[in-house]
C-alpha cells in the first residue's frame, strides 16, 4: 500500500474501535460527541505505526493508542473551555461546552482522561512473559504526558501571562510539553505494545522520543502559521485566535517565512531520529507521515 492508503487504514481502525465506547446516554453523549467529531487522529495512527515499525501490528496496539486519543480530546475539551482559549468551534462543529454546557464539558473532559487510563491498563492480547510491565510502562508514560511536567504544565505557561514577551526558547519549553509530550507518549507508546510480546530494542525507545520530540516542536510551529494565515473554514475552528488572546507564537516573534524554515529543520532532524533505531519493521510510514505534517493545512 501506498502512504495514503496506510493512513487511511490506520484511521478506519481507530474509528471503528472508538465508536464502541460510551453508547449511552447523559455523560457518555458528550465523551463521545467530542471523542467522534472526527480530526486526523494522528496520535493514534503514530501510535500504532511505531508498534509495526517495532516489528508489531496496528492491531496490537490499537487500544493504547484509543487511550492516546481519549487523552488528547479530554485535553481539546478543556483548552476550548471559556476559562482558556474560549473557543466556539472545533473540527467544524459546536465546542463541547457550547453544545453542553460548561458543567458537563468539564465532567466529559475528566471522564476521558479517567476512561484512557483505564483503556490501556485493560489492553488485552497475546502478552508475552512480563508483557503486563510493557502496560504498566505505557500507562506510566501517558500520565507523564498528562500532568505538570507535560499538558498541563505546557497549557499553565500558556496561558500565564499572556500579553507578556516569550522567547523563541520559552516558547520551545511551552510546546514541548503541551504538543510534544503527548506525541512523545504515543510514538514510545507503540514501541511498548510491541516490546511486551517480542524482544525489540532499546534503541527503537529513543528514536521514538527523539522523532516525537521534533515532529511536536514542527507541529506546533505549523499551528502557529496556519492560526495566522488560514481561514476558519479551512481550519474547522476559530483563525486568528492566538491573536485575539494576545498569545505569544512562533509567527509573531519570528515571522511567517522563518517559521517555515524551522518547519522544514525540525521535521529533517524527526526524519533522521527513527536512522538511530533497530527497527523490527519499516521506518518509511513515519518519514512519510513527517512530511506530510510539515505542509498540512489545517
Amino acid at each position: 500500500m501506498d502512504f495514503q492508503q496506510q493512513l487511511e487504514e490506520a484511521r478506519e481502525l481507530v474509528e471503528a474501535r472508538l465508536r464502541t465506547f460510551f453508547s449511552g446516554g447523559g455523560l457518555e453523549e458528550a465523551m463521545r460527541y467530542s471523542l467522534l467529531a472526527g480530526g486526523k487522529r494522528i496520535r493514534p495512527i503514530l501510535t500504532m505505526k511505531f508498534c509495526e515499525a517495532a516489528g508489531g501490528t496496528l492491531e496490537e496496539a490499537l487500544d493504547f493508542a484509543c487511550g492516546v486519543e481519549m487523552l488528547h480530546t479530554y485535553s481539546l475539551i478543556h483548552d476550548d473551555l471559556p476559562c482558556m482559549d474560549n473557543d466556539d468551534l472545533r473540527r467544524g462543529m459546536l465546542t463541547s461546552h457550547k453544545k453542553f454546557g460548561e458543567s458537563v464539558a468539564i465532567l466529559a473532559g475528566d471522564a476521558l482522561q479517567a476512561a484512557a487510563f483505564q483503556t490501556v491498563l485493560s489492553a488485552k492480547g497475546k502478552w508475552r512473559h512480563g508483557g503486563q510491565t510493557a502496560v504498566a510502562l505505557a500507562a506510566k508514560i501517558l500520565a507523564e504526558a498528562a500532568g505538570e511536567t507535560g499538558m498541563c504544565g505546557g497549557q499553565y505557561w500558556d496561558t500565564d501571562g499572556n500579553g507578556q514577551p516569550r522567547t523563541a526558547e520559552d516558547l520551545m519549553d511551552i510546546n514541548d510539553k503541551k504538543t510534544g509530550a503527548l506525541l512523545r507518549a504515543a510514538c514510545m507508546m507503540g514501541v511498548c505494545a510491541s516490546m511486551g510480546r517480542r524482544e525489540v530494542s532499546e534503541s527503537c525507545m529513543d528514536a521514538a522520543w527523539h522523532y516525537a520530540t521534533n515532529l511536536g516542536l514542527a507541529f506546533q510551529i505549523r499551528d502557529d502559521i496556519l492560526d495566522a494565515v488560514s481561514t476558519a473554514e479551512e481550519l474547522g475552528k476559530p483563525a486568528g485566535s492566538d491573536a485575539a488572546n494576545q498569545k505569544a507564537t512562533y509567527v509573531n516573534l519570528m515571522g511567517v517565512e522563518a517559521c517555515e524554515v524551522q518547519v522544514l529543520n525540525y521535521t529533517t532532524q524527526a526524519k533522521e531520529a527513527l536512522d538511530s533505531g533497530r527497527w523490527l519493521g519499516d521506518t518509511a510510514f513515519l518519514m512519510e507521515l513527517a512530511d506530510s505534517l510539515a505542509v498540512r493545512r489545517n
